[in-house]
């Protein structure tokens, strides 16, 4: 039986944050919101976890932000539509990649123990959960857009007044990714490293 709805926005690396968020499926609050760091902040809180078969995860799909050299720069990895057909566009060194792999083994090895775990794009969600603004992504009045809109429309009202990081808010949305998943509102729109990526239908 499912009890508790864990949302993961996962930094590209460990120097840009990750945040943490969990709900109650019985109540629909926030129970622990937190952030992390490094892949071993995130295996530590996933070790101390005791709900981990009775929840369902939603990670997110961070962007990999690889340097790129000479005009696979101009070309960068969010600008271009993937190419099925390779052998008239070069993968030159790996700029098709658009997600970063970071944290998949231990994503992975969940999913092998049977737990109901699934990734999600933040930016796709926002735009179905009418979460998106015209603001620049993740400045610090999307981020006030954003706090606004989980705590008015989305009902968190328990999200304090003050300015909260971006990556605690994106958990947030993963939360609630994982209660439309609960109630079957969701679909899959593609699969990364043998997991589900997740939007709303």
């Amino acid at each position: 039986m499912i009890t508790h709805l864990v949302g993961i926005s996962l930094g590209a690396s460990s120097s840009v944050e990750s945040g943490v968020a969990v709900r109650e499926v019985s109540t629909g609050n926030l129970i622990h919101v937190d952030k992390l760091f490094s892949m071993n902040d995130v295996q530590l809180f996933f070790d101390n976890y005791p709900s981990l078969k009775n929840s369902i995860i939603c990670i997110s799909l961070p962007w990999d932000n690889t340097m790129l050299e000479g005009k696979w720069r101009v070309h960068s990895k969010q600008y271009q539509l993937i190419h099925n057909d390779e052998d008239l566009f070069l993968n030159r060194d790996n700029w098709m990649q658009r997600f970063s792999t970071r944290g998949c083994e231990l994503f992975s090895s969940f999913a092998e123990r049977n737990v109901d775990i699934c990734r999600f794009e933040v930016y796709l969600a926002r735009q179905k959960l009418n979460l998106y603004s015209n603001l620049k992504e993740r400045s610090s009045a999307d981020c006030k857009f954003l706090q606004s809109a989980l705590k008015f429309e989305y009902g968190f009202e328990e999200l304090s007044s003050n300015m909260m990081p971006v990556g605690q808010l994106e958990a947030i949305i993963g939360t609630i990714l994982a209660e439309k998943k609960l109630n079957k509102q969701t679909e899959k729109i593609f699969e990364f490293k043998g997991l589900e990526v997740i939007n709303l239908k």
